[in-house]
């Protein structure tokens, strides 16, 4: 009995651990009918003044919205923008981009090497580990803040992350 006993405590130690730790670790976000999943960026090196982060917006809606801006702190980031990157040629194009659309039923992804949001002037390295808080904000669905976990910059993508650093369900 007493094994029992101990083994039933220590499972409740470990299911009060994780549940408490599960809000810590939610990395989706919701305003109105959007989903945001997993917002990441990679860490920079000293004296790196740019970095791109990621993530995916999913309209449950049956009306398209539009991504219009995003925002870190101005402590943090000069400027935010929106991008595009795409390949002409040989020559790797990136462009800063007025808004992102997001139709009706589809999953927008913005991810390295296509649509991305840009820190401009970062005061500082982002560093692995930390989190940068990320206003979004939508032409319908209205504004949502997320928090950008930051990622090591050659170490094997986060669990739910293709070698390309894409995120999967």
């Amino acid at each position: 009995m007493k094994l029992l006993s101990l083994t039933r405590r220590t499972l409740l130690i470990v299911a009060g651990t994780l549940t408490l730790a599960l809000p810590a670790m939610a990395h989706d976000y919701r305003v109105g009918d959007l989903a945001i999943d997993h917002p990441w960026a990679r860490a920079t090196v000293p004296g790196q003044k740019a970095g791109g982060a990621f993530l995916k917006i999913e309209n449950r809606g049956t009306t398209a919205d539009r991504l219009l801006s995003a925002a870190a702190p101005a402590d943090r980031v000069a400027s935010t923008e929106l991008h595009s990157m795409r390949m002409e040629g040989n020559i790797m194009r990136m462009r800063e981009v007025a808004a992102i659309d997001v139709p009706a039923g589809q999953t927008v992804a913005l991810e390295p090497g296509g649509l991305h949001i840009m820190f401009m002037g970062l005061a500082s390295p982002l560093k692995a580990g930390e989190k940068l808080p990320l206003v979004l904000t939508f032409e319908k669905a209205g504004t949502v803040t997320v928090e950008v976990q930051v990622e090591a910059v050659r170490a094997a993508p986060a669990k739910g992350h293709d070698a390309g650093g894409h995120h999967k369900h």
